[in-house]
């Protein structure tokens, strides 16, 4: 993959002054230096590949077990039809009996980068005590060492694998939640489709946190925060042409590798969709929640003020970002307190 991402989808909108960052995360953002705003090209995704894999070491298996409050196990199961096994990490709280609820993550980091441990952390501590929900993050292929189908068939098989397996695993299989960051919340959105139309294991929701879901990359907000989003139209361009290849803008690309692409969206599991108001992603995050409210189906959307792409990862103990993991955590508590008196979404 050479030379720079190529415009796609139209017509360049009239974007105006890009909206302004919250303070607080802006001062944060400013500390952080250039580094966190440079953006991502073919010529440097190699150089930023390796950084990001120096930046995001993986903690071990004993550590994520902290002390023994959790029971954590790292998994690899059959994948695609390609042959190649996918790693899942298993973690739950330690000592609690009986199945339990399960949240199916996928990791964040633009399909090229980003691990499925350096994320596990985070998810254990805020959602899987008070919860008591059990957790596996998925190590999906990244591109552009493989590209679409691959991550996504990879996320589709350990899912699979697990519900087959729920037993051994202590899984209650009508109380899966997919869920994901960015390219995960991408991912997660595409899972949901595809156990819908394959008529895979049925998650009871959709957890999609500034997810990526249009390979277009030609909305408003996209030119209003080119250069100085965390991650601008360029970055993006870079991701989705990384992942897509020969693809990438193609008239006919499926859903199932840019789920803003769908034309149908009803039958799916409700979703919970937050993005920031000051973020290359935020019009078609939006969009995304409009078309499932218009196809009949359930969204909780968020959009948070002034706060760019990947803030509560950059600012976690600013005020925004504390919001929106309540908001987040408010989310799945009512999705699988109301689980308890349903079987699943109708098919």
């Amino acid at each position: 993959m050479t030379g720079h991402p190529t415009e796609r989808g139209g017509p360049v909108p009239t974007a105006g002054a890009a909206p302004p960052f919250d303070p607080e995360l802006g001062l944060v953002l400013a500390a952080s230096g250039d580094g966190a705003r440079e953006p991502l090209t073919p010529e440097n995704l190699a150089a930023r590949q390796r950084r990001d894999a120096a930046a995001r070491p993986r903690p071990t298996v004993r550590d994520l077990r902290a002390d023994g409050r959790f029971e954590v196990d790292e998994l690899c199961v059959p994948g695609a039809s390609d042959g190649q096994g996918v790693t899942l990490v298993s973690a739950r709280p330690a000592g609690i009996a009986g199945p339990l609820p399960l949240l199916y993550y996928m990791h964040g980091g633009g399909m090229i980068m980003g691990n499925a441990w350096s994320v596990l952390p985070k998810l254990l501590s805020d959602w899987a005590l008070g919860l008591k929900l059990a957790v596996i993050s998925v190590e999906y292929r990244l591109a552009p060492q493989t590209q679409y189908p691959g991550p996504v068939e990879d996320c589709y098989a350990g899912l699979v694998w697990v519900a087959a397996h729920a037993d051994r695993l202590g899984i209650d299989t009508d109380r899966i939640i997919v869920g994901g960051k960015s390219a995960g919340g991408g991912l997660a959105a595409a899972l949901a489709l595809l156990t819908r139309d394959r008529r895979g294991p049925a998650p009871i929701g959709q957890l999609l946190l500034c997810p990526m879901l249009d390979d277009r990359n030609n909305t408003l907000s996209s030119h209003q925060m080119a250069g100085i989003d965390t991650w601008d139209r360029t970055s993006n361009a870079t991701g989705w042409q990384a992942l897509l290849g020969a693809r990438y803008g193609a008239s006919d690309l499926s859903p199932y590798a840019a789920p803003g692409r769908a034309e149908d969206l009803s039958k799916l599991p409700p979703a919970y969709i937050d993005v920031g108001s000051a973020e290359t992603l935020r019009d078609e995050n939006v969009a995304y929640a409009q078309a499932i409210w218009q196809a009949g189906g359930q969204a909780e959307l968020h959009v948070w003020p002034g706060a760019f792409h990947g803030f509560d990862s950059i600012a976690p103990q600013a005020t925004l970002s504390q919001d929106a993991r309540d908001a987040r955590t408010h989310w799945l508590r009512r999705i699988l307190t109301q689980s308890d008196a349903n079987s699943g979404p109708a098919r």
